[in-house]
């Protein structure tokens, strides 16, 4: 018999379009796969095995299934995005625990499309740190289960890693797809605004949070991309020569880019020269306020989320995150740091198509306890990590995180891709031809 575990959510749907396989037998190899593994990765704070294996014999029964472009695949989706009939957690003890009486319009959009929703994954506490860890447990890289598989949508990329689910559902405030993607060896894209449905949490951390998926394939991405806009993002063509800068510095003034990240990102843009395109070292004119604005927003951002929870019930680095927010959301609304930055990026990007850089700066920090350390040792050690993702929160652009390469510890190594606005698809057809050239693998060893 066919195992549909570690297929992609492509070969899943055309087989269960086909009859070639049952939505009921897809999903519970799935709920088998993660009853088995997910007591060593800790990606879902819940399983949802009884309501979508009687979910997967309604969608059996569908008119339309033979049209479904993702019939029977199972998704997982991040604890902070509404699933019809579970609580959305969001990482915390402060939360209520009352089901959600309709889906998130990306959740509906995706099970309208046929995907089965297994369960939702674990975040970090309102969903603010580049680590997963909390009271609901700690998720760890599939790959290297010492290490954290990043954050905040951590246990969605663990999932999909893990071949627990073919694609899952995450966001992105200031590196949250890119970040755990990097880590776990899988693309993404976080979108620019309005292409995607946002309404993440209170105020979408001022418009700088964009939900996503996450897969083992460019392929994949693009489906699941397309049914989430409700707009298709179509195979490219033949190749468009693009102009391409390389950079390998980190936007933060004090933070060096190891030398497995520099490494990949040259070999990537080797290939991309060889392939056709114009490349060049050129160094984005990052301002030296950007480490600051980054902290205004991000912590205002999560005060907004935290109005109403209650701060006893909050971990310490949260309360001090919230505390920080509160000290500068009255700066935000007339702050001017990301039009200026945005002004320097588009002067910058009038002479290049794409910029591509490391995803990270080094490998992930140790599985652990972070929520039970200091808010600043926590900052520190996701600047050091991760200092490359959130300027293209503030400035709204599209980016991706796409494997390439492997870390000396075996585990998945990656780069950063980035447009102007509205470029989703040139980003998609590039790392399309580094993924046909430099095929990564696509599921962790786990057995």
């Amino acid at each position: 018999m066919t195992s549909w575990v570690g297929s992609t959510a492509a070969e899943i749907a055309a087989a269960v379009r086909e009859k070639r396989a049952t939505p009921r037998e897809v999903v519970a190899e799935h709920l088998a796969r993660i009853e088995r593994l997910d007591g060593r990765i800790g990606a879902f704070r819940t399983v949802r095995a009884e309501a979508v294996l009687a979910e997967a014999e309604h969608l059996e029964a569908r008119s339309d299934l033979t049209e479904l472009p993702l019939a029977g695949v199972p998704l997982a989706v991040k604890d902070n995005l509404a699933v019809r009939g579970e609580s959305s957690r969001n990482g915390s003890a402060a939360t209520a625990d009352t089901p959600a009486a309709e889906d998130h319009l990306t959740v509906a959009r995706l099970r309208a499309a046929g995907a089965l929703v297994v369960g939702l994954t674990n975040v970090p506490e309102l969903c603010v740190f580049g680590t997963t860890e909390g009271v609901h447990g700690t998720v760890r890289n599939p790959w290297d289960v010492t290490r954290t598989a990043g954050g905040s949508s951590g246990g969605s990329a663990a999932a999909v890693a893990a071949a627990m689910a073919p694609v899952a559902l995450g966001n992105d405030g200031m590196g949250s797809l890119r970040i755990p993607a990097a880590n776990c060896g899988l693309v993404t894209l976080k979108p620019g605004p309005g292409v995607v449905p946002a309404g993440i949490g209170r105020g979408d951390w001022f418009g700088m949070a964009e939900n996503g998926p996450l897969a083992t394939t460019v392929g994949d991405l693009r489906l699941t991309l397309s049914v989430l806009a409700d707009v298709p993002f179509p195979p490219p063509g033949a190749p468009v020569p693009r102009r391409i800068a390389v950079s390998l510095r980190s936007p933060l003034a004090g933070v060096l880019v190891s030398r497995p990240y520099t490494n990949a990102v040259r070999a990537a843009a080797d290939l991309l020269a060889g392939a056709g395109h114009q490349v060049r070292r050129a160094e984005p004119p990052y301002p030296a306020s950007l480490g600051v604005t980054a902290l205004r927003y991000w912590t205002a951002g999560t005060a907004e989320d935290a109005e109403g929870l209650d701060p006893a019930r909050l971990a310490r680095r949260t309360r001090v995150q919230v505390a920080m927010g509160h000290r500068f959301a009255g700066s935000v609304p007339g702050d001017d740091g990301r039009e200026r930055l945005r002004a320097r990026m588009t002067e910058f990007f009038a002479g290049h198509d794409i910029l591509l850089t490391p995803a990270l700066a080094r490998h992930s920090p140790p599985a652990g306890p972070w929520h039970e350390r200091g808010w600043l040792r926590n900052v520190l050690v996701n600047g050091r990590y991760a200092p490359l993702t959130g300027t293209w929160n503030l400035t709204g652009w599209p980016a991706m995180s796409v494997p390439f390469g492997t870390l000396p510890s075996g585990a998945p190594c990656a780069v950063q891709l980035v447009g102007r606005p509205g470029t989703e698809s040139d980003l998609l057809a590039l790392a399309q031809e580094l993924e046909e050239v430099r095929p990564w693998r696509r599921t962790a060893p786990l057995g």
